[in-house]
């Protein structure tokens, strides 16, 4: 049997991984003395608020880290972890969407970087894969739980 848990933490760790890249290349120029700001209209009043908007979008990936691990880690209970799956999903298209937005919002900024755009295409792709797996892991736990099924 595949081991869907697996994969996901896989593609989870490293999605988080590029995200990281991410962000230290688009501070790379402060540490050749340019400026690394992007040209926004966003408050000063409101930064707070975006900063901790964006922890907590950081933070969802690794809470799923862990759960998709406790439920990997409880074959004898898959019925219990059921609905986690379901929301795993969720969440996956919903990262998965915001990752093709983010693409977008890069290519049509005037100023593009073409390593940033590549790393949104390769963060993307990673999206993508979370989502077709996590449907995976969801529809095994769906058959797995039917009157009949084989235990694990």
């Amino acid at each position: 049997m595949i081991d869907h848990g697996l994969r996901l933490r896989s593609l989870w760790t490293a999605w988080l991984l590029a995200m990281l890249i991410h962000v230290d290349l688009g501070l790379m120029p402060l540490f050749h003395g340019l400026s690394a700001a992007i040209e926004s209209e966003v408050p000063a009043a409101a930064l707070p608020t975006l900063f901790m908007a964006m922890m907590v979008y950081d933070l969802i990936p690794l809470l799923s880290l862990l759960l998709i691990a406790q439920a990997a880690s409880d074959p004898l209970h898959s019925k219990r972890w059921q609905a986690w799956k379901r929301w795993h999903l969720a969440i996956a298209v919903l990262y998965a969407i915001t990752n093709v937005a983010h693409l977008a919002a890069d290519v049509m900024i005037p100023d593009r970087r073409s390593d940033q755009i590549l790393l949104m295409v390769v963060i993307t792709a990673i999206g993508l894969q979370i989502v077709a797996e996590g449907h995976r892991w969801w529809r095994q736990g769906q058959e797995l739980s039917r009157p009949g099924a084989p235990s694990r």
